[in-house]
């Protein structure tokens, strides 16, 4: 009796684009060491932002409101669109070679600049001067020089941390979960205290009501607190097991950013009376406010003098804010260097930049880079507006969400492209709904993002239109209040540089791609190949 014949080995799922020669030699220095609660961690430090709490307040209780209404028509689609994509092609370098593989490396690295170099923007701007705020509020003031030295131990202290192995490396957003989790749990029961000794501030139903012109104002800030779910993929060859474990990181972080973020604002709008929260210190002035329950005062002009355990736990809290700050900068820069790595190694950017250290298995020239750069933007900033905080973070924060999200009008549509190009890839999760789903789901994405980025550029586009209510001058940042040109130059000027800068990265990458043609690859589809 003859043997039959045995059946072929079908070949290995396909898995992993194999970028380039360049990246390949760098991909052997990562070191497996992220677990599911690790990304879990990640994804917290990465969605609940302290920096915008008091934006999100000032607007009053219809901000509220346009939480929820968020929640279900960009934050439920935006992580069902991520969780396919970082389950699928759970490739390091993330959003990177996603766009790549949809659209071709021009585009995916100019759109990887502009998604790196948010992340120096945000920690030089925003995180910064909130950072400095909270210190002079809760310390000591920071007069002259020592305001810039402070700001450079913050940013430089943060780039030490992302240089790290991802074993270490790990802890910091560890460290800035539990902070979270603490600080605005000890806040929120602090206002439960406060309220039951003092009362608080009634919020009329009325207030609840969302308007158009709220949304204009709201839009930014909410959608940038709601946005970091695809960073853990930018370490996807850093996970034990990445398309198990993004897609329920997901779930379970969403979950908690929505309440982590939700309670303190409420909390901020019973503490203060509306027209005394700002944009920059709306947070912090509750904290102290509440905190007098525990000793301290607040005078009839609203001055707050915090005394004895007041002091102590007002000192506690600052410091958490503080590291919740850092531990946010350095958890986005963890995803987002890696990605701009793979991006240099595979041809779009520098080669050097895409070097990976043998030490630490991190791109620590890349790391560098985006401290100096933020660096760079504090001082510079800084001295522009004359040391005001306001208008510094007004036009910092603007700037960051916008690049940011330009980004993401590349990235969120790559879904479409990637389930048509291939349709075989292994999808441990996919969008619900078949193809209608996902049109759907990248759809309400990509369009909010992208109308985000032009009420971003020029504040209270639409209020006023078709006999609306509003004025849209009044859209405008208040530390920008008459100055609309000034502002949208704060943010065009920019953006046009940091594209010029993606265009001259991938010029410099002709060599890559040079190398690339001479073996035969393609430079838009050298794509999945098992490895």
């Amino acid at each position: 009796m003859t043997q039959a014949p045995p059946v072929p080995t079908p070949p290995p799922a396909p898995d992993a684009p194999d970028l380039s020669e360049g990246w390949g030699e760098q991909r052997s220095r990562l070191r497996k060491d992220l677990r599911r609660l690790d990304v879990l961690f990640f994804l917290i430090c990465t969605l609940v932002g302290l920096d915008t709490i008091g934006s999100v307040a000032a607007q009053g209780p219809q901000g509220i409101t346009w939480m929820a209404i968020l929640a279900l028509v960009f934050f439920l689609p935006y992580g069902l669109l991520v969780a396919e994509l970082g389950s699928a092609f759970p490739v390091q370098g993330g959003p990177y070679v996603w766009t790549r593989l949809a659209f071709g490396r021009l585009v995916a690295g100019v759109n990887q600049l502009l998604y790196w170099i948010s992340n120096p923007v945000w920690v030089g701007g925003s995180l910064c001067i909130i950072a400095l705020t909270t210190w002079e509020e809760f310390f000591t003031p920071l007069p002259g020089f020592w305001k810039y030295a402070a700001g450079l131990i913050f940013i430089w202290g943060g780039a030490l941390a992302v240089v790290q192995s991802v074993r270490i490396g790990k802890w910091v957003p560890i460290a800035g979960a539990v902070a979270r989790i603490v600080l605005l749990g000890f806040f929120l029961v602090s206002v439960v205290i406060f309220a039951l000794e003092h009362g608080v501030h009634t919020l009329p139903a009325g207030e609840f009501v969302p308007t158009y012109a709220g949304f204009v104002a709201l839009v930014p800030v909410l959608i940038f607190n709601y946005v970091g779910f695809e960073l853990p993929s930018s370490a996807a060859e850093e996970m034990k097991n990445p398309r198990r474990d993004i897609p329920l990181s997901i779930l379970r972080s969403g979950l908690a950013a929505v309440l982590l973020y939700g309670g303190p604002i409420l909390g901020i709008l019973f503490v203060l009376p509306g027209k005394e929260i700002g944009s920059l210190g709306g947070f912090i002035d509750a904290c102290k406010a509440v905190f007098t329950v525990y000793g301290g005062s607040i005078a009839a002009d609203g001055t707050v003098t915090l005394t004895g355990l007041g002091s102590v736990f007002g000192a506690v809290a600052a410091a958490g804010l503080i590291i919740g700050l850092l531990t946010s900068g350095v958890t986005w820069a963890m995803g987002a260097h890696r990605a701009q790595a793979v991006a240099c190694a595979d041809g779009a950017g520098p080669a050097w930049l895409g070097h990976i250290s043998e030490k630490h298995g991190t791109p620590v020239r890349v790391n560098i880079l985006s401290a100096v750069l933020a660096s760079i933007l504090f001082v510079v900033a800084l001295n522009l507006t004359d040391g005001n905080g306001e208008k510094y973070f007004a036009a910092g924060l603007g700037l960051t969400i916008c690049t940011t999200f330009i980004s993401y009008v590349v990235i969120f549509p790559s879904l479409v492209v990637l389930r048509r190009k291939y349709p075989n890839q292994p999808r441990p999760y996919a969008v619900p709904g078949g193809r209608l789903g996902t049109w759907i789901v990248a759809a309400l994405a990509t369009g909010l993002v992208a109308f985000t980025v032009v009420v971003l550029i020029w504040p209270g586009f639409g209020v006023g239109w078709f006999g609306t209510d509003g004025n849209a001058a009044d859209s405008l940042p208040a530390s920008f209040a008459g100055q609309r040109a000034e502002y949208t130059l704060s943010q065009v000027l920019p953006l046009l540089l940091f594209v010029g800068i993606g265009l001259l990265f991938y010029a410099s990458g002709r060599k890559a791609r040079a190398a690339q043609r001479a073996r035969g690859e393609s430079d838009r589809e050298d794509v999945l190949t098992g490895e």
